[in-house]
Parts: structure tokens; C-alpha cells; sequence
């Protein structure tokens, strides 16, 4: 009889978020019997000038809506947020709080928010944009806590629909200076079996780390990511091997490598 197993068993896994937020998936790869390869192409440091953060925190009852666009954004807003209002409730009791996903509402979670409005399915801008709470905005004073740069999606809409927007750049993404010469022999020689992003910044950075030979490379290996729209870009880009996970975060990643590489043994 057979039986299907699914497992990673012997299969390689690219993992390219920033170091600090592999663990999860690293230990799962790792009890799934694969063998994690962390490969930050997205480095996280604090921004450089301060003082417009803390301006915007020190106004922060101010504001009618608070969102928060990812689990570094909750992170590193929180702890200047702490630091700043320590003789105050952390957030505002009138301020309605949002975030794009479950990881930047988990992130929250941890400081003792516990009323946070996220999408009911998808977690992304678009999703959350879906949502009643930021339907009828106009007139009402909203900030959103983001890296520099980012996706203009979310706050131009809110805009056209009439709030008074405020962003707060609270962290710096930048692309590392690292020298991928091993990871691409390994790469040659087959030693990486899947390649999982988690961000189109970082699918951009990791086409321009590995150069010509290693977006060959990538362009044949299965890349997993739980977005359309990243889906969307690295098809767009050439790769081939494209899985959309059918769940949600981490735990739809991980589900669908299983199926992707499910081994029947008889």
C-alpha cells in the first residue's frame, strides 16, 4: 500500500528574511527533516535621524488610526513608543489600531495591544484597505508606522479618501553587502532545493546579490511565497517555479513545501 509522506526530508531550503525572523521557519524546516539556509537579503537597522519619530510618537493622541505595515514596523514603533511614553498609556484609547498581518498584529500582541483590526483572509494593503474601519476615513488624522520607502499603495488611498495621513518611519531596510560565492557553487551543485520570500524588496535584492549565474539558478528552483503580488513579480521576472501557498504565513509556507515535495513510499 502506498503512503503518501510528507516531509523535507534532505531538501534545502533558501530562507532570505532578515536573520532575527528565520527562527520560526528555520526550526520547522529543521523538525521537518530539511536543512534551512539563511540568507538575509534584507538588512534591519534603526533610522539614522530620530527626531521626526519622536515628534509624531509624542503626538500620537492626536490620532484617530494607527497602522502598523509589518512585524518590524510593530517592533521597533513599540519600543520607541515605550521609551517615549513611559508616564502614559502606550497607545491613545481613542486611537483605533491596524495592522496588514497576522506576524505585525502577533508583534503588537506582544506590547499588550489586543484590539487590532487585520483582514480576515489575505494580509496585505489591499486587504486591509477592504476593511470597514478604513472605508470612511475622511477628516480623521491617521499615521502609519513603516520602514523607509515602501509601497505608497496604502496611505495614497487613504488620502483619497480624505484622512489626514502622517508617516512614521521608524526602521531602515537596506540590501547587505555580502558575498554570495558560496551559496551559489552550492547552489551549482544542487544543494539548494527551494527558495522562500517573503517580500518583493527582497526578491529584487536577492536577483541583484546572486548576479547573472544565480538568477539563472533561481530562475529553475521552486520559489514559495504566501502573497499574490509576490507571486506576481517573481513570475514577472522570469522564474518558473512559482508555488502561491494556499494558507496563510509561515505555516502556509511550510504546508505547501510539504506538498510540493511529497515523497510516496511504498
Amino acid at each position: 500500500m502506498n503512503q503518501a509522506v510528507r516531509s523535507l526530508q534532505g531538501i534545502n531550503v533558501l530562507v532570505t528574511r532578515p536573520e532575527h525572523q528565520s527562527l520560526f521557519l528555520a526550526e520547522n524546516i529543521r523538525n521537518l527533516g530539511g536543512n534551512p539556509i539563511i540568507f538575509p537579503v534584507l538588512e534591519i537597522s534603526d533610522v539614522k535621524n530620530k527626531a521626526p519619530l519622536l515628534e509624531l510618537i509624542r503626538r500620537l493622541d492626536e490620532y484617530d488610526l494607527a497602522v502598523f505595515v509589518s512585524p518590524n514596523a510593530a517592533h521597533k514603533a513599540m519600543q520607541f513608543i515605550r521609551a517615549c511614553r513611559s508616564s502614559h498609556q502606550l497607545l491613545p484609547a481613542r486611537t483605533k489600531i491596524a495592522a496588514v498581518g497576522k506576524g505585525s498584529a502577533d508583534a503588537l500582541k506582544e506590547y499588550g495591544v489586543d484590539q487590532i483590526i487585520i483582514p480576515s483572509e489575505r494580509f496585505d494593503s489591499e486587504a486591509l484597505l477592504e476593511h470597514a474601519a478604513l472605508q470612511h476615513v475622511s477628516g480623521k488624522r491617521v499615521i502609519i508606522f513603516r520602514g523607509n520607502g515602501g509601497r505608497p499603495l496604502l496611505g495614497d488611498t487613504l488620502i483619497q479618501r480624505g484622512a489626514l495621513l502622517d508617516y512614521a518611519e521608524c526602521y531602515y531596510r537596506g540590501k547587505p553587502d555580502v558575498d554570495p560565492g558560496e551559496l551559489i557553487s552550492n547552489w551549482s551543485l544542487g544543494k539548494v532545493n527551494a527558495v522562500i520570500i517573503t517580500s518583493s524588496e527582497g526578491l529584487q535584492n536577492l536577483f541583484d546579490i546572486i548576479g547573472p549565474h544565480g538568477q539563472q539558478l533561481l530562475e529553475i528552483t521552486p520559489v514559495f511565497t504566501a502573497y499574490e503580488r509576490i507571486a506576481r513579480n517573481a513570475r514577472d521576472a522570469g522564474l518558473k517555479k512559482v508555488v502561491q501557498t494556499a494558507g496563510t504565513g509561515d505555516p502556509g509556507i511550510l504546508q505547501s513545501m510539504q506538498d510540493y515535495f511529497c515523497i510516496t513510499k511504498v
